[in-house]
């Protein structure tokens, strides 16, 4: 028996690259005008998801331990080449000579083991950004001396959660990481949704200078909106395309990992189901037409193939004013998806999949404020990014005991947003001006507009010490945007 499955799609005929969006529109509205013939498929219909697929270009990690349950690696920070696009090479910081580094993928319950060298001429760390990890594996400047030109050390850790996370460095970080030193995480579980195809999907931008290598840190500009004018790489390559087939459904784990460019995502005459945040999988999944991911954010979306064979479709970064003259404010491409010749798969059934995230009970808890605030240095001529009214390192720490509930008033002062980044925990969102979050989950950043209140809780679990929190536009973090967390048992 065939089942319904349409797909609205909104008409944007506002500009030149409106229309020209409309004949990627076009082809998917004739398909759906007769989605009724689209059958469900049945279990046996088609094998697995195609992991092999998984990384769209990126290198995957070389496990070297023989244990099922522990996934050891060698990773190393030194200069490479990194190639753009075919034949346009720039020098840049590696880890094990590509960018992005490899693809790290394991199990929730596994050990990871990391050999870490460092080849660069200079101090780094890495930061597991999202994995609740040991204080002293956290790679931030509370929690680990950084590793010296020529130097080692060995993360080791248990992944206790399934979900998408990304690792970088926490030393001199909008440098670094712009000149290539990022990759990505997935730690799956026994009980992953179902798609024909994984992608990881790496969101960047890379600025060049006249030389047509990486530009230097710039100006007063770009200090106060954050880089985020360059060159669109997906996964270390510009005009990445991503091959699907109709009928197919995909998994995108996607990553924000720019310095400083909001990407508001959408593809036109599809959409997103969202099923996973940054602390993983979603009480139930949404569906959206759009979706913003700010700096540092992940998102798991699934993305049904609803458009003819031998079409295309390009991903979009819709318009998003973020404050202070800064943002996007015409649509560019991100990426092209471009469906193959063969015959159109079924359609597999909706996704329901469902995830149980407990309410964090805030009930007498006196909330903490954080206060996000910039004002111009009239010594030094530049901008300073506050947290309670002063500069990292001098921002007084914050105070939270293991096992106790800690609720924060995040308050921007500003009019630019600003995504904060808690290190080591999760938190729940609770409310937004003093609304009370529809959605629950899990959450490592959240995105403050500006003058917005945000009210977050979570918990400390037993993993005490020098915790970091920050902005993760990471122009505003070299210039003080950042704090401290204590966690005492």
């Amino acid at each position: 028996m065939a089942t319904r499955r349409c797909v609205h799609t909104r008409s944007r005929v506002t500009s030149m690259h409106s229309i020209r969006r409309l004949f990627w529109i076009l082809p998917a509205v004739l398909l759906l005008g007769r989605c009724g013939d689209a059958p469900i498929a049945p279990p046996s219909a088609r094998p697995g998801p195609d992991l092999a697929a998984s990384g769209l270009g990126l290198t995957n990690a070389t496990d070297i331990n023989p244990d099922p349950r522990v996934v050891e690696i060698n990773l190393e920070a030194r200069m490479g080449d990194w190639e753009i696009s075919p034949g346009r090479r720039v020098r840049a910081m590696t880890y094990n000579g590509g960018v992005p580094g490899p693809l790290i993928e394991a199990r929730v319950g596994d050990t990871l083991v990391v050999h870490f060298t460092n080849h660069l001429t200079e101090p780094t760390t890495i930061h597991w950004h999202g994995l609740r990890v040991p204080a002293d594996m956290d790679g931030s400047p509370r929690s680990q001396q950084p590793v010296a030109p020529g130097g080692t050390f060995e993360y080791r850790f248990a992944l206790p959660d399934a979900g998408l996370y990304w690792y970088h460095p926490h030393v001199d970080e909008a440098r670094q990481m712009e000149v290539g030193l990022y990759g990505a995480i997935v730690v799956r579980s026994d009980d992953e949704p179902r798609a024909d195809i994984e992608r990881v999907i790496m969101l960047d931008d890379v600025t060049l200078g006249e030389d047509g290598q990486i530009a230097p840190p710039g100006d007063l500009l770009e200090i106060h909106s954050g880089r985020d004018g360059g060159l669109q790489v997906i996964n270390g390559h510009i005009g990445t395309v991503l091959p699907m087939r109709a009928g197919q459904r995909q998994r995108w784990r996607v990553v924000n990992a720019g310095s400083a460019r909001f990407y508001r995502l959408s593809l036109p005459g599809h959409r997103f189901t969202v099923i996973g945040t940054d602390g993983g999988a979603l009480p139930a999944p949404r569906t959206v037409d759009d979706l913003l991911v700010v700096p540092g954010d992940r998102y798991d979306l699934l993305v049904d193939a609803v458009a003819p064979p031998s079409t295309r479709a390009m991903l979009t970064n819709l318009p998003y004013a973020r404050g202070h003259g800064a943002g996007v404010f015409a649509a560019e491409d991100v990426l092209a998806v471009a469906y193959s010749a063969d015959p159109a798969l079924p359609f597999l059934a909706p996704f329901t999949g469902a995830r149980a995230i407990e309410a964090i009970d805030s009930a007498g808890v006196t909330p903490s404020e954080v206060r996000m605030s910039e004002v111009v240095d009239e010594s030094t001529q530049t901008i300073r990014f506050l947290i309670n009214g002063a500069a990292w390192p001098d921002v007084p720490a914050l105070h939270a005991t293991v096992g106790h509930t800690e609720v924060w008033d995040v308050i921007n002062e500003s009019e630019m947003d600003h995504p904060i980044h808690l290190h080591g925990f999760f938190f729940q969102v609770l409310a937004r001006n003093g609304v009370p979050e529809a959605a629950r989950s899990w959450e490592d950043t959240a995105n403050l507009r500006g003058h917005e209140r945000l009210r977050i809780a979570f918990r400390p679990d037993d993993r005490p010490g020098m915790w970091m929190f920050h902005c993760h536009i990471l122009e505003h973090v070299d210039h003080g945007m950042m704090a401290d967390l204590m966690v005492d048992r």
